[in-house]
């Protein structure tokens, strides 16, 4: 009996780590940068932009000189760190391209109430998709941040809205594989709660879909990424750029990629599905 003593003693530490990241592993996938809704409209001031659709009950951020565009709203989800605060700069690129943006805030993010999980986020981004469509009109489309990737592909699977195009940035196949990648020890594929599985939920829409790859990325290795892209049947089509990692893709304004990439979500190079 006594030699069996250190390997129970080793099973009931390991059996103890798992509980303790089931227990908290949305604290391992959420880090969100939380303030009031008063410094929220500080930031929003600074930076030209404004609460939307209203201050006490607002989803996202929007410019305030934003104007009617015939060429359509983009909503914007991000990723898991910070907030839409810090992404203006598609608000720069997609702008100038003559399209609105609205960056999307998820629950428990900055001042919004709530806590972040997948069936949280996707809900509120399918009512803030809603919202867009009821103020804006059409054509919707969605762009996907790394996690925000997996609120979009909800979105679109619960065919709730009408969404023409969808951009995907550095975005996995299921987080469930993201988690097992880097957690294999922990069994992270079968403990994770929120898998956000975007293959089953893309399988059966019929837009556009653009896929931006980080080279070198360190969050979601590429070859998830691919099979998310290879496991597509309608049009689609990769950008991938050489030497950038997860954080790092070039973002200036004035790179013709981000044409580029409207171009073919939008139809208006003469692919659609």
């Amino acid at each position: 009996m006594p030699t069996f003593k250190p390997m129970l003693s080793i099973l009931l530490t390991y059996s103890l780590l798992l509980l303790l990241v089931f227990l908290f592993q949305r604290k391992m996938i959420y880090f969100p940068d939380t303030y009031s809704i008063e410094h929220q409209q500080q930031l929003a001031d600074q930076t030209n932009l404004k609460l939307w659709p209203s201050i006490n009950d607002y989803r996202g951020l929007i410019a305030k000189t934003s104007q009617t565009t015939g060429k359509g709203t983009i909503i914007v989800f991000h990723g898991n760190a910070g907030s839409a605060t810090d992404r203006t700069y598609y608000l720069d690129a997609l702008g100038k391209l003559g399209y609105r943006v609205i960056l999307a805030e998820y629950p428990g993010y900055a001042a919004r109430n709530g806590a972040p999980s997948e069936s949280a986020l996707i809900s509120d981004g399918i009512q803030t998709a809603k919202q867009a469509l009821n103020d804006f009109g059409g054509p919707i489309f969605l762009w996907g941040e790394s996690l925000g990737g997996g609120v979009a592909s909800g979105i679109v699977q619960s065919g709730q809205v009408p969404v023409k195009g969808i951009v995907l940035v550095t975005p996995f196949d299921s987080m469930a594989d993201v988690g097992q990648h880097h957690y294999w020890f922990l069994l992270a594929k079968w403990l994770i709660l929120d898998k956000f599985d975007n293959i089953k939920n893309l399988q059966d829409y019929s837009g556009n879909t653009a896929i931006l790859l980080a080279e070198q990325d360190e969050i979601i290795p590429n070859k998830l990424s691919l099979k998310l892209f290879d496991s597509l049947h309608h049009a689609k089509k990769l950008w991938s750029f050489k030497g950038a990692n997860h954080n790092t893709l070039p973002l200036n304004q004035e790179l013709p990629w981000w044409q580029e990439v409207m171009q073919f979500v939008s139809g208006q190079n003469g692919v659609s599905s």
